[in-house]
């Protein structure tokens, strides 16, 4: 695993109506009444004090298209691990259609794409005929809806993050399948607000050069192909390659949790298929060398590469606590929601006269 082995206290800020919680039903329904009664309290500001109303929308053309983008991914995986042979596997109007000529292997490389439901057919998906010796498989629109339920909720997190980060209290609430209501008291300038979503966090994980010290490339200049970055919280300066890395775009989850034995706070991420791939080849070739986490051209972390990970999953610590380990989760889902915030409504809102 990665460990981050640097001291980061006081670099976060506090998420602090949230509690630490575990991912289960429960703790979204406690996340999701202390969002209501912010909101709540946010509103009842607005009306007094005036301020601002932004309405956002998440880019659900980018969520299915990134749906259908993985479920590719692991049909090919499946594939070819199962050494089943096949032909025309292709992206096609909301789908992956595939050519797979024995209806045994047909039916096992299915079941192994998503859990089976008791009907004994797979969940979250529709399997049809394409014509022409093609299996047309799509995600399913229960399962298109869950997903952007999802990502309703993971941008709305993002939002109160960033505008908690710039000190701007606000209240967030889902409006509607695919849009967030931002309610901004005090705030009399919406452009400024609307400018923070304007364009996408970005999160990367790339090498970082040992060539020379990054000391030495500030003094002088960084060898070609390298760049110096500065900590987010430390601000000392790393030395890191352009590429042959990774973007975050490949990271599906991240979530704050626990260290097994230690119960240290983590940020725990995972990786889709083509992320799962390429963290794998990463990996294997830089045993015992450090690669930084980059969030917007500075430096959230170096850990160092222990072993090959094979799994497509890594974490996060470094004397954490359990807020700092929300705030990190939380940076990397930013980078790696799919598609952009719209703006959709802008408004002013004056006080209510007395």
């Amino acid at each position: 695993m990665w460990a981050e082995r640097t001291r980061m206290a006081g670099f976060f800020v506090a998420l602090a109506f949230v509690p630490f919680l575990p991912n289960t039903a429960a703790a979204d329904a406690q996340l999701d009444k202390a969002r209501a009664a912010i909101a709540a309290n946010a509103a009842k500001a607005l009306e007094t004090q005036g301020g601002s109303r932004i309405v956002f929308k998440v880019d659900a053309a980018a969520l299915r298209e990134a749906i259908v983008t993985d479920l590719r991914d692991d049909l090919y995986r499946t594939l070819r691990e199962g050494r089943v042979p096949f032909s025309g596997l292709a992206i096609n109007n909301g789908g992956v259609e595939v050519k797979i000529a024995d209806a045994k292997d047909r039916d096992r490389v299915l079941g192994k794409l998503t859990p089976a439901t008791e009907a004994k057919t797979p969940s979250g998906i529709e399997v049809s005929d394409a014509g022409g010796g093609l299996t047309r498989i799509a995600p399913t629109q229960g399962a298109f809806a869950d997903r952007l339920h999802d990502l309703v909720g993971q941008s709305s997190e993002m939002i109160e993050q960033r505008l908690r980060n710039a000190d701007i209290k606000a209240g967030v609430l889902p409006d509607g399948a695919d849009r967030i209501r931002v309610l901004l008291p005090g705030v009399a300038d919406p452009d400024r607000v609307a400018a923070i979503f304007a364009r996408k966090v970005r999160v990367s994980i790339r090498l970082i050069d040992l060539s020379m010290s990054a000391e030495d490339a500030v003094k002088n200049s960084p060898p070609s192909g390298a760049e110096v970055l500065y900590g987010y919280k430390d601000k000392q300066p790393y030395l890191v390659l352009r590429d042959g890395g990774m973007d975050g775009d490949d990271i599906v989850d991240a979530s704050p949790g626990l260290a097994t034995g230690t119960r240290d706070p983590i940020a725990s991420f995972r990786f889709n298929a083509r992320g799962t791939r390429r963290l794998a080849h990463i990996t294997a070739d830089n045993i015992g060398k450090p690669f930084a986490i980059v969030l917007d051209d500075q430096v959230l972390s170096a850990p160092v590469i222990r072993e090959p990970i094979t799994g497509g999953s890594g974490q996060i610590s470094g004397n954490f606590t359990i807020q700092e380990a929300m705030t990190v989760a939380m940076m990397l889902r930013a980078g790696a929601l799919p598609g952009r915030l719209t703006v959709v409504e802008q408004q002013i809102v004056e006080p209510a006269k007395h």
